[in-house]
């Protein structure tokens, strides 16, 4: 947040966030989306046969220019023409070697494709919450394929462009010194309201309760965190949207926890849709009704490292690779993300692959004293609703602390039944320590991690 936003009064940061959210409006709601949005509507239902021919043939475009404009991948073979879209697939991507993030970070040069003029390409970087920041350069009709696959996923919930919406982001848009509402500002060009994932203390949640009460709003997007922060504050307030009001909740950019989607139903009267994407634009999966991620196979393609795996389900790490026509050819890129896929068809009787959950990070993994690697344990918290927020923390392969945010009534019984349940999953070669805080910190970019293993990271 810039020294001059921050000086103006509200209304003046109103026009800002107005203007900037036009200018936004412009940048990403492009003839190129709209066309593509159309386009991906139609084929989102078609059968798992028509949908991997087609990504076949867009994996075969995508291996040709790579090998014509990237130098980095200029020795790479063509594409399989095997009539057999699964086989012409699973032998082109056997072709290609797997592109790791470090390699992706020194020879970024070299991947940039030389068919596009640099002064045509949106530069941005991803968080580097974890490490390093990476630099990424998107073609702006990339950009915009990538929102269309986000707004398939909303239209498909009744959603449209223009609709009123609340946002819980990690835009620093009220001023951290401020202590008194409103801590959200408007955006009124796109009927947005956006709120302050900086202010979510307690003392400050009865403002944020009767704001979303009293404004108008047809859906709400954000990180789940943030969102269900505020889900709490409307459940312990007795005071939940109706149901209907709201046509649906859209959370990205975090793990969505089962606890978290629960309450969030709940508290806002609507169904939980969660997305998964990264800023390197080369994945995207979308929430159905039934809570799987469905790969958006027009965007993308999605191999899985398998490590573990049963009859119904496959976990690995995520290698993805880029369907569109961007600026870095990304093919087999390893997100640096675990996923769960499904083996079978989902319930929402939508084609393609479906993944059961995206895990986590590699590096955020809970490692016991034996070596096993945990990374969803969210499940620790299903029979505890006298925890808020959780955060496990790892620094030695030896103990485990686990911060608690405790709502009333979380007592030392509840203390005992909360340990046991971690001890179920880690065993007792760990020694846990439970503390009691009343936040929990964000990361720099707003969001939360749930797990922040030290070890796990240099276990992966």
């Amino acid at each position: 947040m810039s020294r001059l936003y921050a000086a103006l009064p509200i209304f003046a940061q109103n026009l800002a966030c107005s203007i900037s959210g036009l200018r936004r409006e412009r940048e990403r709601f492009t003839p190129h989306f709209r066309e593509t949005l159309a386009r991906w509507e139609q084929s989102a239902d078609w059968p798992r046969a028509r949908l991997r021919a087609q990504a076949a043939a867009a994996l075969a475009r995508v291996v040709e220019r790579a090998r014509t404009a990237s130098p980095f991948y200029r020795d790479l073979p063509p594409a399989c023409a095997d009539g057999d879209p699964d086989t012409a697939i699973a032998r082109t991507l056997a072709t290609i070697p797997v592109l790791e993030k470090s390699v992706y970070r020194d020879r970024f040069d070299d991947l940039v494709a030389r068919d596009l003029p640099r002064r045509r390409l949106v530069r941005l970087a991803t968080s580097g919450t974890t490490g390093t920041s990476l630099p990424v350069l998107h073609t702006r009709e990339r950009l915009a394929e990538w929102y269309a696959v986000a707004w398939r996923q909303r239209r498909r919930a009744g959603v449209s462009l223009g609709d009123p919406h609340f946002t819980f982001g990690g835009q620093p848009i009220v001023p951290l010194a401020q202590r008194r509402p409103p801590f959200w500002r408007h955006n009124v060009m796109s009927r947005q309201v956006l709120f302050s994932t900086y202010h979510l203390a307690p003392e400050y949640l009865p403002a944020y309760v009767e704001a979303v009460h009293t404004l108008p709003a047809r859906y709400v997007q954000g990180y789940p965190s943030a969102v269900h922060l505020v889900a709490r504050a409307l459940l312990d307030a007795g005071r939940p949207l109706p149901a209907g009001r709201l046509r649906g909740v859209f959370t990205s950019s975090e793990t969505l926890l089962d606890l978290q989607r629960a309450d969030i139903a709940r508290a806002f009267g609507a169904p939980v849709f969660d997305y998964y994407s990264a800023t390197e634009a080369c994945i995207a999966m979308s929430g159905c009704p039934a809570g799987r991620l469905h790969v958006d196979h027009e965007f993308c393609l999605v191999e899985v490292e398998v490590t573990e795996s049963s009859a119904d389900w496959e976990r690995g790490e995520l290698l993805a690779t880029s369907l569109g026509p961007d600026a870095v050819p990304f093919l087999r890129y390893r997100i640096g993300d675990v996923g769960t896929r499904a083996r079978g068809a989902c319930p929402c009787g939508r084609a393609g692959e479906s993944f059961l959950w995206i895990d986590g990070r590699i590096e955020d993994y809970v490692v016991t004293s034996d070596g096993r690697r945990i990374g969803r344990m969210d499940h620790v918290f299903k029979d505890q609703p006298l925890v808020a927020e959780a955060q496990f923390v790892q620094e030695t392969d030896r103990a485990l602390r686990v911060l608690v945010v405790p709502r009333p009534g979380f007592d030392a019984a509840a203390e005992l039944g909360l340990r046991a349940e971690i001890e179920r999953r880690v065993g007792a070669g760990l020694a846990i320590e439970i503390v009691r805080v009343a936040a929990i910190a964000r990361e720099p970019n707003g969001k939360l991690r749930a797990v922040k293993s030290r070890v796990g990271r240099l276990a992966a």
